[in-house]
């Protein structure tokens, strides 16, 4: 096989083979080279049980990797186009890193710059919500960290994913081309980068027009933006506390309002440096929810009734993790990130055990007191958890 017959990949550390087909030309495969440069690794040794499956489309791609995962480590792509199929190649391989990698780092679906000593800025933000242009903005001043995914390890350091910019064309519904981060001038990154700041990129799109404004996120909104963009967080241990760990080894997460991606480069210079939030305690302070102490007595003496739950006695559900952040209980279940406030996290709390009505008023009466007509409250209360899964009732 001739060495443009495939593309050798070391992406987030896993190790990727791309072949090409014989649709996709001597000059794409030159060119696919170059744009993925900067991820070039070592060439593997690929079993061919079958290079190709039967096409119909005209370009067509094998990707094999490493995998750990059961009936994963193949994957075969076609096309029409040889941008749709490029577009293709990019996308299962990112996807594929990501799953691999899973409870390993801690993946923001974010742009990352660093600057010359290896301070690296995470802009957090939705796919076509301008991560692309604020990349190949920023790191033409700054080093090319990635446009995707912003991989931190538990020690703060950042493995690079310095992949192809995958940029819009003029005609709608288009793929996207892979332009190679050298074609655009960006900077290569710096040796042993890492995590210095995270920020929520917010494009004020069809607005009057604004330089950056940057502003401190409340630890319970920076986490309620964070958990549906951070891929494959709940395989991570403690993945609520992880993430809280994060962001005060960072002094905190940063929303930055903006109208043109030009005028990113001055302004997010200070976040390069170490600048803790500015916010009331009860806005940064956060406690493990699933590991916290019981002062029930019948926690103590293990007064807990076997069997069936009784009717009409109440159970919370298995979460993945929780945290208390002030007021506010976030909890995380395999499927789901939920806020509660008021008086939602006392009855979570309490009904860790199986706990009778008559407990639970005893219990918030205790904390809160009872305000009057407080049963249709509560009954709205527990109906709303037991809606979103995080409570039983017998």
């Amino acid at each position: 096989m001739k060495a443009l017959d495939e593309l050798n990949l070391d992406v987030l550390g896993v190790n990727f083979t791309v072949i090409w087909g014989g649709g996709v030309t001597e000059a794409q495969r030159e060119g696919m080279a170059r744009a993925w440069n900067r991820c070039l690794g070592n060439a593997r040794r690929v079993t061919f049980a079958s290079e190709y499956r039967a096409s119909v489309l005209s370009f067509t791609a094998s990707l094999h990797f490493d995998s750990t995962l059961p009936s994963c480590g193949v994957t075969h792509l076609s096309s029409d186009t040889f941008e749709g199929l490029a577009e293709a190649v990019t996308s299962e391989i990112t996807v594929a890193a990501i799953l691999e990698r899973a409870g390993e780092l801690t993946m923001l679906h974010a742009c990352g710059v660093a600057d010359p000593d290896g301070a690296v800025i995470a802009l957090v933000a939705k796919s076509g919500t301008g991560k692309t242009t604020a990349s190949s903005q920023l790191a033409r001043t700054f080093g090319y960290i990635t446009d995707e995914t912003v991989a931190i390890r538990a020690d703060g350091t950042v493995v690079p994913y310095p992949k192809p910019l995958s940029v819009k064309q003029a005609t709608p519904g288009a793929a996207k081309l892979q332009v190679g981060p050298d074609e655009l001038g960006l900077k290569v990154a710096p040796a042993n980068p890492r995590i210095r700041a995270i920020a929520l990129l917010d494009r004020v799109a069809g607005a009057e027009y604004q330089l950056p404004v940057i502003e401190p996120v409340p630890l319970v909104e920076a986490v309620l933006a964070l958990i549906p963009d951070t891929s494959s967080q709940a395989a991570v241990a403690q993945p609520l506390q992880s993430l809280c760990r994060l962001i005060d080894s960072v002094g905190g997460v940063f929303r930055v309002s903006y109208s043109e991606a030009a005028d990113l480069r001055v302004s997010l210079a200070p976040l390069f440096q170490a600048c803790p939030v500015e916010l009331s305690d009860g806005d940064t302070e956060w406690v493990p929810a699933l590991t916290l102490p019981s002062t029930d007595p019948a926690d103590q003496a293990g007064g807990e009734p076997s069997g069936p739950l009784p009717a009409g006695w109440l159970q919370r559900t298995e979460a993945v993790d929780a945290v208390e952040i002030g007021g506010d209980l976030l909890v995380l279940t395999e499927t789901e990130l939920t806020r509660l406030s008021g008086i939602g996290p006392i009855i979570w709390q309490t009904a860790r055990r199986p706990v009778s009505m008559e407990e639970l008023v005893r219990r918030i009466e205790a904390l809160h007191g009872l305000p009057e007509g407080y049963e249709a409250l509560l009954d709205a209360a527990i109906d709303g958890l037991i809606s979103q899964g995080l409570l039983l009732r017998g």
